[in-house]
């Protein structure tokens, strides 16, 4: 009887793409089940590969243009043209992603979403009716001030002057001027695919959350902070739709705020896996296989809130299909992430992030076989047996 496996992954930041991540895994079963039916299904969480999944999986197609980068220069990106072809689907880590930031250049304050207006104007062109902006993998702090710039607002400090770019300068924001806002957007239906556990004020605000991942130093996420916290008044008072939280509603910190910043427009922000997961019939998938192999980055106390694994492995549960999780790195919370079966790291040893970040794919290959000899050994053994000093034999280390 062949074994039908899943795989599932996320993609690896700054290292693997999801596609990437699905054949290298691939790989690895291979080697231990060589006849095994794989069903590959790289999955996007609205960042990095959104557009290019979401168009392959409809029929399709990329738009490529330049637009403005997440430093200011000018980038090569894209936006995808769904197969309905009233759809399109706006990455924002396609213009203003992290991976489009130089290391040296790294600091949030600076770091602009104004590319993604660009993108927005860019597919209104085309005459959708559905804008669908994926969030995740951002390299900005902004608030999406950036973005409202380029679709027309005007960003006003108290003396009447625009602002620059960044989100540093939120603070002196005074008022927001929208009278020049594009017509067309009135007309559009904006859709925000985000994680709802990002909020844009407060304690669990993005700028403490995220900053530090995006170059802040302590004392620049409390500037960030402090100027998202004018960014949401100022956005409530001169565009937010009335009873609209965007201060704490769930998803205004996507993207370094941008959630917060469309939602004044009056953009939704739907919880990413609802809107994206459908364009793949994951369910029916997973429901047929025999063993669902998912990865990440990282597989942490954050992977809960959010993150490839844990859906993939909740949606799994619905059909009794055991989860193996690979990941990057293993953190505090591993071992809890609910429906995750086995779980294990892909470094074999301690190494330099350069280096494995160069070696991701070789390594999640490796990581891959080890885990599926030893669940084959652990099948193996006599029902009766148990596994000295661990009542939890889940993990695959």
């Amino acid at each position: 009887m062949l074994t039908r496996v899943v795989v599932a992954p996320s993609g690896f930041k700054e290292s693997l793409s999801a596609q990437a991540a699905a054949d290298a895994i691939a790989d690895g079963v291979r080697r231990v089940l060589p006849d095994a039916v794989l069903d590959l299904i790289p999955l996007v969480d609205g960042g990095e590969g959104t557009a290019t999944a979401l168009a392959a999986a409809t029929g399709g197609r990329l738009v490529a243009l330049p637009a403005t980068g997440p430093v200011g220069d000018r980038v090569g990106t894209h936006f995808a043209l769904l197969g309905s072809r009233d759809t399109a689907v706006v990455e924002m880590a396609a213009v203003a992603g992290l991976s489009l930031v130089p290391r040296a250049l790294r600091d949030p304050g600076a770091t602009t979403t104004y590319g993604v207006g660009e993108l927005i104007r860019a597919a209104l062109d085309t005459g959708v009716r559905r804008v669908l902006i994926g969030c995740g993998d951002s390299g900005t702090s902004d608030g999406g001030a950036g973005a409202l710039q380029a679709l027309g607002a005007r960003l006003l400090d108290a003396d009447g002057f625009e602002l620059p770019h960044g989100g540093r300068e939120l603070t002196r924001l005074a008022r927001i001027d929208p009278a020049g806002l594009d017509p067309r957007l009135r007309d559009v239906e904006l859709l925000i695919a985000c994680n709802p556990y990002n909020v844009l004020c407060g304690e669990r605000g993005v700028a403490r959350v995220f900053g530090p991942q995006k170059g802040a130093t302590p004392a620049q996420v409390e500037q960030l902070s402090a100027g998202l916290e004018n960014w949401a008044d100022v956005l409530t008072r001169d565009l937010g739709p009335v009873g609209t939280d965007l201060r704490r509603g769930s998803g205004t910190g996507a993207s370094g705020g941008l959630g917060a910043g469309l939602a004044a427009l009056g953009a939704r922000l739907l919880p990413r896996f609802e809107v994206l997961l459908d364009h793949l019939d994951l369910d029916a998938r997973l429901a047929r296989a025999d063993l669902v192999v998912t990865a990440e980055g990282a597989l942490d106390h954050q992977t809960p809130r959010g993150k490839v694994p844990a859906e993939v492995a909740r949606r799994a549960k619905v059909y009794g299909r055991p989860v193996l999780a690979l990941a990057g790195t293993l953190g505090e919370g591993a071992d809890g992430v609910p429906g995750v079966d086995a779980y294990s790291g892909i470094l074999p040893a301690p190494m330099a992030l350069a280096e494995a970040l160069v070696r991701a794919s070789e390594l999640l290959t490796d990581a891959t076989e080890r885990a599926l000899r030893m669940i084959l050994l652990g099948a193996r053994l006599p029902a009766h047996a148990e596994v000295s000093g661990t009542h939890r034999p889940s993990s695959v280390r």
